[in-house]
């Protein structure tokens, strides 16, 4: 498996521990940098991903503590019950990640998204009061293990990175970078719908003149699949 090429370590925060988070967990962990992780059932039920790769099992309350990156990788309808105060330790000038996509079999149906538009990563960062990165949010989890590739390899695979905070999106994609990946500059947030589920992009395994296509190509309307 491709490593990246290690930059500075840095303290990245990881609040879930599903495909998407436990996958990273390993990844970043596996490059260097210092893991905090936290699920919704308690650090002593990460003890074995903690073994594994060396993470710090945390309370989800806890895991943004110092940390340069957060990556927050639940349910959406879980982020409203997300602790109170979760970003308030996190380091000056932090990037958020958000991983979310909305999914009204499971989440329930969201009016703000299903009868305004708004995109699903302006609902997370309205509720997390910070704005957020859109990004992994289309990846398949295995893809983090399997497919990271050096930069400059033809067949190196592309993620749309969304974002309102220039600073913050740049950390991320630099990031995405060491982790494998080639990165696109999909917008603000206020253009991430072009991402959600349904969406030429989403999913889509190749580099980065076809995701720049993909992502133009997107239609407005949610597709019928993924309303509620």
């Amino acid at each position: 498996m491709y490593q990246g090429t290690r930059r500075r370590v840095m303290k990245i925060g990881i609040i879930g521990a599903g495909y998407i988070g436990g996958n990273l967990t390993r990844r970043l962990t596996a490059l260097g940098h210092e893991v905090a992780v936290a699920n919704s059932r308690g650090p002593e039920t990460l003890k074995d991903l903690a073994e594994e790769t060396g993470a710090t099992p945390v309370l989800a309350a806890d895991a943004a503590e110092g940390a340069e990156v957060v990556v927050v990788t639940v349910p959406l309808k879980a982020v409203p019950d997300l602790p109170a105060g979760l970003l308030t330790g996190a380091a000056d000038g932090f990037a958020l990640i958000d991983t979310n996509n909305y999914y009204p079999q499971r989440d329930g149906r969201i009016d703000a998204i299903e009868d305004e538009g708004l995109p699903e990563s302006r609902w997370v960062e309205q509720h997390l009061g910070h704005p957020v990165v859109k990004a992994f949010n289309g990846t398949y989890a295995q893809d983090l293990l399997d497919r990271p590739l050096p930069a400059g390899h033809a067949e190196r695979m592309a993620l749309p990175v969304a974002g309102d905070d220039e600073d913050a999106k740049a950390k991320v994609r630099a990031l995405i970078d060491e982790l494998g990946f080639d990165t696109v500059d999909a917008g603000g947030i206020a253009d991430s719908w072009r991402q959600q589920p349904g969406t030429p992009v989403y999913g889509l395994r190749a580099g980065v003149d076809a995701v720049r296509e993909a992502l133009a190509a997107a239609p407005r309307e949610r597709p019928a699949d993924f309303r509620a």
